[in-house]
């Protein structure tokens, strides 16, 4: 792990930094299914979901929120296996922040009890692809058409990382 990286879990104050960090991906366009910006109090009230079977995890640098990442359940995935999300601010993708929030993230998916890691990654997201095929992550499902809220049309890949 980077060694000016800290990965902890969120406390209340980071839903700010978080909510800021992925509005602005979420402007910047291509990369995620999310369409709509967040407050603080949307990314709380996400943290908040499900919170006996998720675990979020915070990457900070000097005292900056610079990437997050979560798994939690997810509508249409069998019990046993989690949805993970990664975001990583503008600019600082590729500089380790995923690597270093991925080592966190899938030891408390195993000790949450899941045997699988689903990710849902847009197919024009050539980094998103990249990023999860270098943890191991298979593709096993090909979403095509998938309608975005804000009348975007995009295919999807479901991938798998296996957990034993």
């Amino acid at each position: 792990m980077r060694s000016d990286l800290t990965i902890r879990t969120p406390v209340g104050f980071d839903t700010g930094p978080m909510a800021r960090l992925l509005s602005e991906i979420i402007r910047a366009g291509g990369t995620t299914a999310r369409t709509q910006e967040v407050t603080a109090t949307d990314m709380a009230a996400m943290i908040a979901e499900d919170a006996d079977r998720s675990a979020w995890f915070v990457a900070e640098s000097a005292g900056e929120i610079v990437g997050f990442q979560h798994v939690s359940p997810y509508p249409g995935l069998p019990a046993e296996a989690c949805d993970i999300a990664t975001f990583v601010q503008q600019g600082r993708q590729q500089l380790g922040v995923g690597s270093a929030l991925f080592s966190a993230t899938s030891q408390a998916a195993r000790d949450l009890g899941y045997a699988w890691i689903c990710a849902c990654i847009r197919t024009d997201n050539a980094g998103g692809r990249a990023y999860y095929q270098s943890r191991g992550f298979r593709d096993y499902q090909l979403l095509s058409g998938v309608d975005l809220a804000d009348g975007q049309v995009v295919d999807q890949m479901l991938t798998r990382f296996d957990l034993d």
